[in-house]
């Protein structure tokens, strides 16, 4: 009979948030899957608990993955867990889950903090409906064409993002999603917990100095309903021309708020030129 693969929380910051299950679930396991044996020998430590580990990371998922599955196989048990909060969301563990479901390997959920949902509790912006986008790209490219595919999205969007990647993060969303509400949360449990609720203009304004520092999560507000469901040659104008002011040039931008909006390059590109010359005069 094969044995089970445990998906374990462990605290993002405060250690009285791991669980007694969890504590039992570690100490009773064959062996333990950590991102980073280094940063998880802390938590058992501290702890004592005493379960031999190995590492599964990003690097070395698809060889060990195959390793930790043959054991599960042989009747072994294990918990993988990350540096801090649940696994196997936005995490190579993913992919070992969706091996065992393949393998026919029981998986059993031993639920702990978990930021996103954290964050979106207290940011004070609609919960009803939410949508997980994790970390963005550090390609501008990539990162502009991420949030261009959200642009139309009326649902609040949650983000993952590095404190040296955040001034860049922050002028994109303002140029591509405009003038909306944002909560920035940041240090989730910790001393220094706070939470930041202003507009995207503001963050980009205030923010881009690299003064916000720890782990950070962005919630931002969702494009209203009649802004997701049309839009106005005005409207994709006005796109452009956000998009000039976080440097882009005029035919890029022209070009990007063609292609979300369906109007014809050609039309935005000479409405915001002229625009441009009726402001300098």
């Amino acid at each position: 009979m094969s044995g089970r693969l445990y998906v374990v929380g462990t605290p993002i910051g405060n250690l009285s948030d791991f669980s007694p299950r969890a504590v039992e679930t570690l100490n009773s396991v064959d062996f333990i899957a950590a991102e980073d044996t280094r940063v998880t020998i802390k938590l058992l430590n501290h702890f004592e608990i005493h379960t031999p580990m190995i590492s599964y990371h990003k690097y070395n998922s698809i060889e060990r993955g195959e390793e930790i599955c043959k054991r599960l196989l042989d009747g072994e048990s294990c918990a993988i867990v990350t540096d801090a909060g649940m696994p196997c969301i936005s995490d190579p563990g993913e992919a070992l889950v969706k091996s065992c479901g393949a393998l026919g390997i029981e998986v059993v959920a031993v639920p702990g903090p978990t930021a996103a949902m954290s964050a979106i509790a207290i940011s004070g912006l609609p919960t009803g409906r939410f949508t997980f986008e994790g970390f963005l790209s550090v390609n501008k490219i990539s990162r502009r064409e991420h949030l261009n595919s959200l642009i139309k999205e009326h649902r609040t969007m949650i983000f993952y993002e590095a404190p040296h990647k955040l001034p860049n993060t922050l002028e994109d969303m303002y140029a591509v999603f405009g003038d909306r509400k944002i909560s920035i949360v940041r240090e989730l449990t910790k001393i220094h917990e706070q939470v930041i609720r202003t507009t995207l203009k503001e963050a980009a304004e205030k923010y881009t100095d690299g003064s916000v520092k720890g782990e950070i999560v962005l919630i931002i507000e969702g494009a209203a309903e009649e802004a997701a469901a049309a839009e106005s040659l005005e409207d994709a104008v006005e796109m452009a021309r956000l998009r000039m002011e976080g440097g882009m040039s005029p035919s890029l931008a022209a070009k990007e708020a063609a292609e979300i909006t369906g109007f014809k390059k050609g039309q935005i590109y000479k409405q915001l030129i002229a625009k441009s010359e009726n402001t300098d005069h």
